[in-house]
């Protein structure tokens, strides 16, 4: 009976594909290839004429001791033309892999060395040729005291917007209870450094913690913060949030220091990002709730002056009822609804654990926000004869919010792209969605069970399984509406798309990405 369910559903799917005059892209598949034992492809890297490059990796395991990494560069038809073993050996020395990235237009490799002796952990930078080939030329980048092997700290990177500056940033050691230090070192397109300065931060490690660094096209550097009130507290007392965001500014190549606040008193920011704004003030957009640190039950939105720290324009929006019980069932519904009569807050209707994705700016000064139910819990057993414990993990990536904010704060739309994705012990290897900006539209790519795609299917909405799922696409209009469609079904691409692999390519297209088993293949999506 399973079995015909899924077959009817996927037959309903094939007629909606066959209705090429909606459907708002296509999809172009590649070479099918063969990955070289216990690789994996983990991100595209970047966009490059004529193609894209990709970064495989080899995580060290058996007789494997140490990580190997390939960047391969493919062309716009998705074939490989050329995969190159990046070297980690210098000078009778293994390094370790930290990244390659796209600066400007050039490729770079980052490794970092661990000297013992001297007890300093290295980050060097080495250009890519065309040719993919590391320049022999190690540039010292980055150093860290490092008391051990162990404890030999980390580096992080952030490139602008503009692709033109790159922050390189690592915590300095500290001791417990007092603030913590950073040092930044900001580069050009060249990686020519700019400046470099030690930073400590204003609040003890233990009342603050680092949420988001970023770098501006001017080689300002930003860090948005959570502080909280006391060491214990991390999410209210008295029912009130017991903590605020706040975002520290250096600039002038780190001669100058400013901080800006944001406190919504009795309510909860429950998720903010910012952006530095064409006329160089911060937006500052997420969500907040009236009861907790995890729900949402609407939007908050700040535009402040980067110069004298005011507060230009604060507003909250809440979602409409509709919006906030769209999923809910005919009884939640009622009663949701009869607590907003009451003003029961604490039994209002909300949404529950949204991650915040993406702020995009608009250019008349307003925003989109794009989040995603995602949550992890855990189930623990115990096996009835060995009495061992065995613990599950339940991997949730569900529907998708699109909020179009205009610049006076107000909601000018709030959309949802239904989704089920729970999948267990597997990191949401194929779950979650790859995004597009295409003419002014939004398009989402993600894996979906056929039935969901039916059009005469009802309020339910059944989890993505990999043997019946589909290639879906979500286009959201610059009204807000929402037209879902079926591209292609996974198993006539013989392979399962990976969505946080996928990445936009053009103006119009987006490079896919799907594997099974050892089997891969990337393909093109063209938008209409």
């Amino acid at each position: 009976m399973k079995k015909l369910l899924i077959l009817l559903a996927f037959i309903a799917s094939q007629n909606l594909m066959a209705q090429q005059d909606i459907v708002p892209a296509e999809i172009n598949w590649g070479p099918e290839y063969s990955e070289p034992a216990g690789t994996y492809i983990s991100r595209i890297i970047s966009n490059i004429p004529g193609g894209f490059t990709a970064l495989r990796r080899k995580q060290p395991g058996g007789l494997n001791p140490r990580e190997r990494v390939w960047v391969e560069q493919y062309s716009n038809n998705m074939k490989l033309k050329r995969s190159e073993e990046l070297d980690l050996k210098f000078k009778k020395k293994w390094r370790d892999f930290e990244d390659v990235i796209m600066l400007g237009n050039k490729l770079w490799y980052l490794t970092s060395f661990n000297n013992v002796g001297k007890k300093k952990n290295y980050l060097f930078a080495q250009k890519l040729s065309s040719r993919l080939v590391p320049d022999k030329n190690l540039q010292l980048v980055g150093e860290i005291d490092s008391k051990n092997k162990v404890r030999e700290g980390n580096f992080d990177t952030h490139i602008s917007t503009d692709s033109t500056k790159l922050l390189i940033y690592n915590q300095l050691p500290y001791e417990r209870n007092t603030p913590e230090r950073f040092a930044f070192r900001v580069f050009d397109k060249d990686m020519n450094e700019l400046w470099k300065k030690n930073i400590t931060l204003p609040y003890a490690d233990d009342v603050f913690a680092v949420k988001e660094y970023r770098v501006d096209g001017d080689g300002n550097v930003y860090v948005l913060g959570i502080i909280y009130e006391s060491r214990g507290a991390r999410t209210q007392v008295g029912g009130r949030p017991a903590y605020r965001y706040t975002v520290l500014a250096y600039t002038n190549n780190g001669e100058e220091k400013k901080e800006y606040k944001i406190d919504l008193r009795e309510r909860f920011i429950t998720d903010l990002t910012f952006r530095v704004g064409r006329d160089k003030n911060l937006i500052l957009a997420g969500f907040y709730s009236e009861r907790n640190a995890s729900n949402a039950k609407g939007t908050c939105y700040f535009r402040i002056d980067s110069k004298s720290k005011q507060i230009l324009q604060q507003t909250l929006k809440e979602f409409e009822f509709e919006f906030l019980t769209e999923e809910m069932t005919d009884g939640q519904r009622r009663r949701a609804e009869r607590a907003e009569q009451r003003g029961d807050s604490n039994r209002e209707a909300e949404l529950y654990s949204y991650s915040l994705d993406d702020l995009i700016l608009r250019s008349d000064g307003g925003v989109v926000l794009v989040g995603e139910q995602y949550y992890v819990y855990q189930d623990r057993t115990q096996d009835y004869y060995s009495g061992r414990f065995s613990t599950t993990y339940y991997y949730n990536y569900n529907d998708i919010i699109v909020v179009n904010i205009r610049p006076d704060g107000e909601i000018e739309w709030a959309s949802r792209i239904p989704k089920r994705q729970r999948t267990i012990n597997d990191g949401g290897y194929f779950s979650s969605y790859a995004m597009s900006i295409t003419r002014g539209k939004l398009y989402f790519v993600y894996n979906d069970n056929a039935r969901n795609l039916d059009p005469n299917r009802r309020n339910s909405i059944f989890n993505f399984s990999g043997s019946g799922s589909v290639i879906a696409v979500a286009q959201v209009d610059m009204q807000g509406e929402v037209r879902t469609f079926p591209i292609q079904n996974n198993r006539d691409a013989s392979v399962y798309t990976r969505p946080k692999v996928c990445k936009q390519n053009g103006k119009r297209t987006m490079a896919i990405y799907g594997e099974d088993g050892r089997r891969y293949r990337f393909g093109q999506l063209l938008f209409e």
